[in-house]
């Protein structure tokens, strides 16, 4: 099993270069406002053929809608939690769209009905943070939850394995790899990313291939580069490291990110990173920083040679009024649909706190600043919680 301890190194900011042919501004196109502004955005998702996009809600709901138009196109309800993570099946059952909760269970709904098709349970007083569609056969879902990692076949929902001594805090994110579909990774509050080989009988001893210690409890985890080499994780305290997947090794920690993005822009500092997009095409990797007021910036990151977090390539503001949760890019140069025709010149939709999707152009079209409100409003529900920005799952 392969080790890696964090290297720390803060690295100084390219100079700024917001006056640059590279800085691009997008104008708001429209915003829904998804139900009250008690309710959050959590998630947005497309669908594989990009006719509709999926966006979970703090009112335990998924709602559909056109990524081109905005048009609603009807909501899947039951979960009786927060919806942790919304995923789409592949292009083979593509109509499926499944969801996971706090209230333990994982849910596929049929999209054509809105109606709940299946649920997998993971026993009482758990909670599922994250899961994952892969290994060997394919047929394999695995869930990050509370310190534990369970497996079932999805052809006949049996549990075939739990793993529970590689972590020690809550699992928040669970990764197939695209490349290699047994090959799943896994983070944690704990600070470790995980990486297990699910051929045969999946078990602790035998499975665990190598230990990442990021040192901090862990956000998010993303794959990129060439044969999906490269990780990028955020962390809860908002800092970004880069690691070598295959070896562990770390290329570079950011432990100022947050300051590096905001001396690189000329609006408010940068309160909270929302995402990393990374552009095949482009070979390109960004961090997505975002202010409390609402404003977002595309931040380049350089990784290689001396490590940079440079100037802001886009930044979206005008749309959102309060803390934004996720961002859905539709241009291809920021990691969007292959198709371009599929944007019709959208660069993508927001979400967050303020309960408002908002829609970016990236081009002059005349619909700039077209403002509407979707009337798809229902019976206020009471008043829950709000989760805290920094529990991200």
């Amino acid at each position: 099993m392969e080790t890696s301890a964090a290297m720390d190194v803060e690295q100084q900011p390219s100079p700024n270069n917001n006056n640059s042919n590279n800085l691009k501004r997008f104008a708001l196109k429209n915003s829904i406002q998804t139900n009250f502004s008690d309710d959050y955005v959590f998630q947005i998702i497309p669908k594989d053929d990009w006719s509709s996009m999926a966006v979970s809600l703090s009112s335990n709901t998924v709602k559909l809608y056109s990524p081109e138009s905005g048009q609603y196109y009807g909501e899947c309800k039951g979960h009786y939690a927060t919806i942790n993570q919304i995923m789409f099946s592949d292009a083979s059952n593509s109509h499926v769209l499944s969801s996971c909760s706090s209230d333990g269970t994982i849910r596929a709904w049929d999209t054509r009905t809105f109606q709940q098709v299946s649920s997998i349970n993971a026993g009482p007083s758990q909670e599922v943070f994250s899961f994952s569609f892969g290994g060997p056969g394919g047929n394999l879902i695995a869930a990050g939850c509370k310190s534990q990692i369970l497996f079932w076949d999805w052809r006949n929902k049996k549990q075939i394995a739990c793993l529970e001594e590689s972590h020690v805090d809550d699992v928040t994110q669970v990764h197939f790899v695209d490349e290699e579909q047994s090959k799943l990774i896994s983070t944690s509050v704990d600070g470790l990313i995980c990486t297990f080989d699910t051929t045969g009988d999946i078990n602790d001893d035998d499975h665990l291939e190598s230990v990442i210690n990021v040192g901090t409890s862990i956000a998010k985890v993303g794959i990129f580069g060439d044969n999906c080499q490269k990780l990028w994780c955020l962390t809860h305290i908002e800092t970004l490291g880069i690691w070598d997947r295959k070896n562990g090794r770390n290329e570079v920690n950011f432990l100022d990110a947050r300051g590096l993005a905001s001396e690189s822009w000329n609006l408010d500092q940068v309160d909270y990173f929302v995402d990393c997009h990374y552009s095949k095409e482009a070979e390109k990797l960004w961090v997505i920083g975002g202010t409390n007021a609402g404003a977002l910036g595309y931040f380049p990151v350089n990784h290689k040679g001396q490590a940079t977090i440079g100037g802001a390539e886009a930044i979206l503001e005008g749309g959102h009024t309060g803390v934004v949760r996720s961002v859905l890019p539709m241009s291809r140069f920021h990691g969007g649909p292959a198709h371009s025709s599929v944007s019709s010149g959208i660069f993508g939709w927001t979400g967050g706190e303020d309960g408002r999707l908002c829609c970016w152009l990236s081009d002059d079209s005349t619909q700039i600043n077209q403002s509407w409100i979707a009337s798809t409003t229902i019976m206020k529900p009471e008043k829950t919680g709000k989760k805290k920005r920094h529990r991200p799952y």
